[in-house]
């Protein structure tokens, strides 16, 4: 079953942002863009090279609506601990979300009961709470935040503009394609 079109169930977690503690809800993705990214584990190996790269775009993700989380099974004071003591993870801003009860990932379906963890996850959530895009990887394959930015920026450029869609390889500002009849054999 697909989950593009799901809304997002109802939610209240703990995260850690910038040396603090904040509540994260549902109605905090709800009139923006959001990025669910899952991870398996803090401490972990692949998990902080893929966290260091979506910092190194968070603010293009920011200037363009979009807010990103990071989540894990692990819980908030985990995130603070490791935030304190990589190099790599001490770089991030975005809310690391803790989700110890895997309420969140069960709902997105990505959560590995015999383990506890979650599956390495991706979810592009529009203004309504709706998931328009999601893709889960092997837990021994990162993911790319080039890429990731350039789906969410198809994804709004297509929720803006419903009657047209984005080719492969698509960034703003490029040729779209408009479906049509005529169009049927043509590309």
């Amino acid at each position: 079953m697909s989950l593009n079109g799901k809304k997002i169930s109802e939610f209240q977690v703990k995260a850690y942002q910038n040396g603090d503690f904040i509540d994260v809800s549902d109605k905090d993705l709800i009139g923006k863009w959001s990025v669910l990214f899952f991870y398996p584990a803090d401490f972990t190996f692949v998990c902080p090279t893929e966290l260091e790269d979506l910092q190194n775009k968070y603010d293009e993700f920011k200037k363009i609506g979009c807010e990103i989380y990071s989540v894990s099974c692990d819980t908030h004071f985990v995130h603070k601990a490791w935030h304190e003591s990589s190099e790599r993870i001490g770089k991030v801003e975005f809310p690391m979300i803790g989700d110890p009860t895997g309420k969140l990932s069960k709902d997105l379906d990505i959560y590995i009961e015999a383990e506890g963890l979650t599956e390495r996850g991706t979810f592009v959530i529009n203004p309504k709470g709706e998931v328009v895009l999601y893709e889960v990887s092997a837990g021994n394959i990162g993911r790319n935040a080039d890429e990731l930015l350039r789906k969410v920026e198809a994804a709004q450029f297509v929720y803006e503009h419903g009657d047209e869609v984005c080719p492969a390889k698509w960034h703003p500002g490029e040729k779209t394609l408009k479906p049509s009849f005529d169009l049927v054999g043509k590309l």
